[in-house]
């Protein structure tokens, strides 16, 4: 097994930022040949790094710091009148574990998701290998929770288990029902999940200050920042 201490890690050539335009990327990766177990990746998470199919990485981009990896500590989390809303909007909805897989089901959802929300970006458009590599593949501690109300699909949140939280990796909804607020409430309901589990935080992955698609993370508070290699807590 390899030691954090031994792990090498590469970096891509600079590319185009997916976030900012105008903006060229760096993208320092673990290496994927190393075998990496739970408490490795628990302790990249706590540094920063994310997941995305089998790559473990962070941006590591020498001119921009505009990604800030955030978490929540969910036994400190204080909902708003309409976190409390969308609860109760979506009370309905029965939410249930399996192993990540790919289903017709699944990607019926996944790539209309794909076209509504994200047509300008580099996952449209959305394929079955796309689908396999990026939310299937990877890693033993992924899950995906189903959530359903009588018998429909309406939303996928794949979430990873790390020895101190929830590391939440994609979520997927129905663009139809937006008076659902089906996002908000994948995003509650892990911060349940993870509390209910006894684990400290739900990892909710990049957040970029310039970036409107990311500004919903900061809806949820407490919620702390990592920056100069250290977490700091914003209240409110």
């Amino acid at each position: 097994m390899t030691s954090l201490s031994e792990l090498r890690f590469f970096t891509t050539p600079a590319h185009d930022c997916s976030y900012l335009d105008g903006k060229q990327a760096i993208t320092l990766f673990a290496d994927p040949l190393a075998e990496v177990d739970k408490d490795m990746y628990s302790a990249l998470s706590a540094v920063g790094f994310r997941r995305s199919g089998s790559h473990i990485y962070r941006p590591y981009c020498q001119a921009c710091t505009a990604c800030i990896p955030v978490r929540i500590p969910v036994g400190q989390f204080s909902a708003k009148r309409k976190h409390r809303r969308v609860r109760k909007t979506n009370e309905s909805i029965v939410v249930t574990k399996h192993p990540p897989q790919l289903t017709e089901e699944y990607f019926s959802l996944y790539e209309k998701y794909i076209s509504q929300r994200h047509s300008d970006g580099d996952m449209y458009p959305a394929s079955r290998d796309q689908f396999q590599s990026f939310l299937v593949d990877g890693r033993p501690e992924a899950s995906f929770y189903e959530f359903r109300e009588s018998g429909q699909l309406l939303a996928v949140a794949v979430a990873d288990e790390l020895n101190d939280g929830l590391s939440a990796i994609y979520t997927f909804f129905d663009t139809d029902k937006q008076n659902r607020a089906l996002g908000v409430f994948a995003v509650l309901w892990l911060i349940g999940e993870a509390h209910y589990r006894r684990l400290e935080f739900l990892y909710l992955g990049y957040w970029i200050k310039q970036c409107q698609k990311m500004n919903y993370k900061m809806e949820y508070k407490p919620i702390e920042l990592y920056v100069n290699n250290g977490w700091v807590g914003i209240e409110g």
